[in-house]
């Protein structure tokens, strides 16, 4: 009976040691496991179409831009409510001119070198020392929702506060009823 439950407690030892990561935790599993494309990095041209005036095209330049070529930073500008045309070109090298205010604003205390390293590792040293509970680990429940509870926007009272101040939502749906 005392070999059985060895070969028992041994056996069940060995499919937990199986089940275990390599103690790096992950994000919500936002890498990919496979050598495969990534779907989110493949951008589909867009369509041809037949301009009024050929004459008015612009020249061929080797290596340059498109006019099938998407712009996701400048269709994230007009989806915005801002103009594209104004950014600056060559991959948006510079900071256009209305948001070097903004700039100098948010660096107002000096800049942290490195930053997205930094926090990388923070979040990464957080995580690791709240790795979730004996059986959520066990069982590999993602945890990652109770980790960054404390940091979530609550958006339904971030638009209210907004309203109430008296700016303009547009994006957002209608006020309610009797919410106004």
């Amino acid at each position: 009976m005392k070999a059985r439950s060895g070969l028992l407690a041994l056996v069940c030892a060995a499919t937990l040691s199986a089940c275990a990561g390599s103690g790096t935790p992950q994000l919500m599993n936002l890498r990919s496991a496979s050598d495969g494309p990534d779907e989110f990095s493949i951008l589909p041209p867009k369509g041809l179409e037949m301009p009024a005036d050929l004459t008015a095209l612009p020249d061929p330049t080797p290596g340059g831009a498109n006019l099938t070529d998407r712009d996701p930073k400048g269709d994230a500008i007009a989806a915005l409510g801002g103009k594209p045309a104004k950014a600056p070109a060559a991959a948006f090298a510079g900071v256009p001119a209305g948001d070097r205010a903004l700039l100098a604003y948010a660096g107002r205390f000096g800049l942290v070198q490195g930053i997205r390293d930094l926090l990388a590792a923070e979040d990464l040293d957080w995580r690791r020392r709240h790795d979730g509970r004996l059986l959520e680990r066990l069982f590999d429940v993602s945890v990652y929702y109770k980790a960054y509870r404390d940091f979530q926007l609550n958006q339904f009272q971030e638009l209210a506060y907004w309203r109430s101040r008296g700016a303009a939502t547009p994006s957002a749906p209608p006020p309610l009823k009797g919410e106004d």
